[in-house]
């Protein structure tokens, strides 16, 4: 680690919140402290940051909107670990702060109830004390931190050949970068396309909003899936923040199955999950669609999806906001093409017409 302020050179901190008068007030204690700071009003904006210039330090909220801190936080120590202090409001729920110290955290400061005058006057001098020591604390990758299984957790391999049904479904994972590239997709899609069932990492609170919103904008209805919904044209389902979701077939048509599950490839609901269900119950009569997103999640259910005789589509590099996921599907050989992401609501369209 780049040990700074033994060489002279002030630390570099970024400071990453989606509340703009927090990066202002903890931005303003930190730069009080002699550090060099930089802010962030979410993750993403933060590892383009850390891309252009790598800090000694990040200080972290845990509830932030497009991809939460913890799952952040995650990411960041299993590729290339960096100290991180979590500051936090009290409304985040404690054992949420004590995952982040099990996935890598080095230390928690807390913003109270007053508000961030009240933490400015009480706590600046422990803030830069803490932040201080994080700079000098030795981290290392967690890998094996959180447990890793495969989708057999929840959903085990086919012991037979795949049949398939003979409806024809879209199936469909994204995460980091997921929400805009799935406003992209869904909202210009026909009334008549194929039934849709999409992954989206997010947590629990937010996807029943978020799929409100998409069903506003888009002329396809969209919402968040229940438990033994049935999959029909003209409608796109979101799965549960909290659910893994499984297409089994039913009646000639597709119908859902909620799972609350381990989490698979790290996530809850997994990608992974969600192709092999629609591998083993529509076989070639399915679109897999690989979005935006940090990991690999989708990648082996995506090769699951090919083996069944399904059309695979990834999105590009270009176009991805992190382009893990659908490069890892990629280089799995498990993607027929490789589009961009302006061009995947016309594919989508011309494929489900093409059943008519």
């Amino acid at each position: 680690m780049r040990r700074a302020d033994v060489l002279g050179d002030p630390l570099r901190v970024l400071v990453v919140d989606d509340s703009a008068l927090v990066r202002e007030v903890l931005g303003g204690v930190l730069a009080g402290g002699r550090f060099d700071v930089a802010v962030a009003a979410d993750p993403l904006i933060a590892l383009q940051k850390i891309a252009r210039a790598r800090p000694d330090v990040i200080v972290l909220d845990l509830q932030m909107p497009r991809m939460d801190g913890l799952t952040f936080l995650r990411e960041l120590m299993s590729r290339d670990p960096i100290p991180v202090v979590i500051c936090s409001g009290h409304s985040a729920e404690p054992d949420v702060a004590l995952r982040a110290l099990d996935a890598g955290a080095v230390d928690i400061v807390s913003r109270p109830r007053l508000g961030v005058s009240q933490f400015l006057q009480e706590s600046a001098l422990l803030l830069v004390d803490t932040v201080r020591s994080a700079a000098h604390a030795r981290v290392s990758r967690r890998l094996t931190a959180p447990p890793r299984h495969t989708a057999d957790v929840v959903l085990p391999r086919a012991s037979g050949g795949v049949v398939g049904g003979a409806e024809r479904i879209i199936a469909v994972g994204a995460s980091t970068g997921g929400t805009d590239a799935l406003r992209a997709l869904l909202v210009p899609l026909p009334e008549d396309v194929c039934g849709l069932v999409v992954v989206q990492h997010m947590p629990s609170p937010f996807t029943a909003a978020f799929a409100r919103r998409l069903d506003q904008e888009c002329r396809i209805e969209v919402r968040e899936a229940r438990h033994g919904d049935r999959v029909q044209i003209g409608c796109a389902l979101l799965a549960p923040g909290d659910r893994h979701v499984v297409v089994v077939r039913d009646r000639g048509g597709y119908r859902i199955e909620l799972s609350p599950g381990p989490l698979v490839s790290r996530h809850r609901p997994s990608v992974d999950v969600l192709f092999r269900s629609v591998a083993v119950a529509a076989g070639a009569h399915a679109l897999g669609l690989l979005l935006t997103g940090m990991g690999d999640d989708g990648a082996a259910g995506m090769v699951e999806l090919k083996q069944a005789g399904a059309a695979t589509v990834a999105q590009n590099e270009a176009s991805s906001v992190v382009f893990g996921m659908p490069k890892e599907a990629i280089r799995r050989g498990a993607v027929d093409r490789v589009l961009p992401l302006s061009g995947m609501a016309a594919h989508v369209a011309a494929w489900s017409a093409a059943t008519r």
